[in-house]
Parts: C-alpha cells; structure tokens; sequence
C-alpha cells in the first residue's frame, strides 16, 4: 500500500489527522518534525536556534529521502517542508500528498497559547501567519493530488473524507 501524506499550514492538524488515519488504517504513523527531532537529538525550535531555517531545511530534506523509501506510512510533513520541491518529487514517489486546508483565522485559533513556532516567534504574529500562508498556498495546492477544507474541529469528518477521496472508505 502506498504511504499517505498530509501536507499544509502550521495549525492544519497534520498530526493529529495523520495520527488518526493511521491507527483506522493500520498504518505506521511519521511526523517529520518528530522525527527529524529524534535524528538529531534536540527541538525543532533548538535547530532553528543552532543552524537557522537552512540549516533545518537541509535536514528535512535528508529525512524526507529516507521516510519517501518507506511504505504503508501516514506521514505528518512540517509546514514547510512542501516549499522544496525535490522533497515533493520523493514524497509523491511513495504516495498521495493531501492539502490540508486552513484559513488565517483558523490558525490564529488553533496556534494563539502555541509559543513552539519559531517563524511565528514575533509580535505581529497575524501579519506573519497571513503573508507565510498566502505566499505558501499557491506551493501547497499545487504539490497535492487533492486538498480538504480543514477548518472544522471535527477530527473524524476530516478522516472520513480523505478515506472517501482515498477510496479507503468501508
């Protein structure tokens, strides 16, 4: 079976979708973050601290090589690990890639007591969220092979479309 990959804004609910959809599906879950966290012994926020956004984005693109070769995965991506496109050429080697879709006001929600962002560490956190997600959704949209309006609280909602649109429904 093919790995399924959930790709989108920071606040989409990657996780906590991919989380789902792998325990209905019997899937092994990978959040990149996670394991990028693992691979180098210390916090996202620590490597942007250490080496920069750069730094971590050649990071991610080495995990991303090594999670694309595994199979039968539901994979959580960072919010931006998208915005490379070698990283989207070898995750869609291995599976679907699936836009989660979220408006401003629904990150501003979802992330407002969240100080572990480090591109939204700042006071004009709004400004930021709207000029990073609408420079970033035009990458977004087209690097899926389908996307889902993410806006609802309803995790099972979420789960049982992209079943649908999968065609994994039973």
């Amino acid at each position: 079976m093919m790995n399924i990959i959930l790709s989108g804004f920071m606040g989409s609910g990657k996780t906590t979708v991919a989380t789902e959809l792998a325990n209905r599906l019997h899937m092994q879950f990978i959040d990149i973050d996670q394991f990028i966290e693992q691979e180098n012994g210390m916090s996202v926020s620590r490597i942007f601290e250490l080496h920069g956004e750069e730094g971590f984005r050649k990071l991610e693109t080495e995990a991303v090589k090594k999670i694309g070769k595994m199979d039968h995965c539901v994979i959580a991506t960072g919010g931006g690990t998208i915005l490379n496109s070698q990283n989207v050429k070898n995750l869609k080697k291995s599976g679907k890639i699936i836009f989660l879709d979220v408006s401003v006001d629904t990150v501003m929600r979802r992330l407002q007591y969240d100080g572990t962002r480090p591109l939204l560490n700042r006071s004009d956190k709004e400004n930021a969220v709207t000029q990073l997600l609408m420079g970033r959704l035009p990458i977004y949209k087209s690097a899926a092979d389908f996307s889902i309006d993410a806006n609802s609280d309803d995790l099972n909602q979420k789960v049982d479309l992209i079943l649908r649109k999968l065609n994994l429904d039973k």
